[in-house]
């Protein structure tokens, strides 16, 4: 069982992960929150050689973990 995911996998799982963050988005009482989840889950997911805070900030755009370090801010709980 190797690692390796084809391309198709990888935009089937995107385009599966839009459909389940369209279930729970509604949880998150601000924007930045909602789309803070959807990027980190996108992180998850990336062809990414190691996966921690700061390789799946970058992935995000952003440029530290920061943000990422809790994705449910105190507000949105």
């Amino acid at each position: 069982m190797g690692g390796d995911i084809s391309e198709v996998d990888a935009r089937c799982w995107s385009d599966g992960l839009a459909g389940l963050h369209e279930r729970f988005a509604h949880r998150f009482a601000r924007s930045e929150s909602r789309e803070s989840a959807l990027a980190y889950m996108r992180g998850l997911l990336a062809p990414l050689e190691r996966k921690n805070g700061w390789t799946v900030a970058e992935e995000a755009g952003r440029g530290g973990p920061d943000r990422g370090q809790d994705p449910v801010p105190l507000g949105d709980r």
